[in-house]
């Protein structure tokens, strides 16, 4: 068990996402583990990387016995009360692990008598990955977790943590990568971890060189919708129609749902009239980062980029049309890619004023 006097983690709950990531970081590391962690956020690659460490530094043998998972679905607090009271076998803690279980719905005073009550050598982690956690404040649950726990998110990560991650994934396969290149990455495939590095891995067994390039990276790299789409307004901006159309005609080979692409478009160009106006009043980046709350410095200097080659009256009238076309494609039964395609042609004369 932890020496005496050993100040533990998880005191109480904090809404300061980057500080309890920090402190489980911490406590791992200096061995300060305490009894009770709630997981959440859209992170599951860091996620499950700290849950690694964090067996790894409890469970100093006889995984098997002192390692305990249970499913949501199968949850049962009796089971879970016979779980807390079994004692370690040949290690100093247990690891009790309850995956997607609503902690506030169900026997809340069962539920506050285990959690008020865990031995010393009890550490009981619930994660919530399929269903999001929500602490209802209103209860004597969440004043019980603020004084016995610690929540810890694990959100997406900031570009300039990303890019050298990016780079060190790299480098262990033998590969170096441009802080551009990485960025340019993250803004085709997305910033999730567990994405990129399966991007990574397809990346660094294609590419040839000792440098990855950005023809390696479009050569086998999985672009998301989102950038996909980005691809044809930018195409639209230069004057290119016939670029436009074909990725258009890639998405429909690729048999995206056209609904989905409006979503994505829609979204695009509400993205660039806010970064137009933003511009008429001379205001940057940082204002537009601020106003959609885009995590990434890159996709927002795109999206000014872009921006400036649109008039605010275009800017106004694609927004128009792509809810107009959207109230069509649900309401009248119409073809779904004929009103794309004719709103792809609408858009892109004239892109000026």
């Amino acid at each position: 068990m932890p020496p005496k006097g050993t100040k533990r983690a998880g005191k109480k709950e904090t809404t300061d996402g980057g500080a309890s990531f920090r402190r489980l970081k911490n406590d791992i590391k200096a061995g300060t583990l305490g009894n009770l962690y709630l997981f959440k956020g859209e992170e599951s690659y860091l996620r499950d990387h700290y849950l690694k460490a964090m067996k790894q530094k409890l469970l100093t043998g006889m995984e098997e016995f002192n390692l305990h998972t249970m499913a949501g679905k199968d949850f049962d607090l009796k089971k879970l009360q016979e779980l807390v009271d079994c004692l370690p076998m040949m290690s100093q803690r247990t690891l009790i692990v309850v995956n997607d279980y609503d902690i506030y719905k169900g026997d809340r005073e069962g539920m506050m008598k285990v959690l008020s009550d865990l031995p010393d050598y009890v550490c009981l982690v619930f994660v919530y990955d399929l269903i999001g956690y929500k602490a209802d404040g209103r209860t004597k649950l969440a004043t019980l977790i603020q004084e016995k726990g610690q929540v810890v998110s694990f959100d997406r990560q900031g570009q300039d943590d990303l890019v050298a991650w990016i780079a060190r994934h790299f480098r262990a396969m033998d590969h170096d990568i441009s802080s551009d290149d990485a960025k340019y990455l993250m803004f085709l495939c997305g910033d999730l971890m567990n994405v990129l590095n399966s991007e990574i891995g397809k990346i660094g067994a294609y590419a040839k060189g000792r440098r990855v390039t950005r023809e390696d990276i479009d050569a086998v790299a999985t672009p998301q919708l989102d950038a996909i789409v980005f691809q044809m307004t930018d195409a639209i901006g230069e004057g290119d129609f016939d670029r436009a159309a074909s990725v258009l005609g890639d998405l429909f080979q690729m048999q995206e749902i056209p609904i989905k692409i409006l979503a994505a478009l829609s979204k695009n160009l509400r993205q660039l009239y806010a970064a137009r106006l933003l511009l008429e009043r001379r205001k940057g980046i940082s204002d537009l980062m601020g106003l959609w709350k885009i995590k990434n410095y890159y996709p927002a200097q795109k999206l000014m980029g872009s921006a400036k080659r649109f008039s605010l009256e275009w800017c106004r009238r694609a927004v128009i049309r792509c809810a107009e076309t959207d109230l069509a494609m649900k309401s009248n039964g119409a073809d779904a890619e004929r009103l794309l395609v004719t709103l792809l042609m609408e858009l892109a004369v004239p892109k000026r004023s």
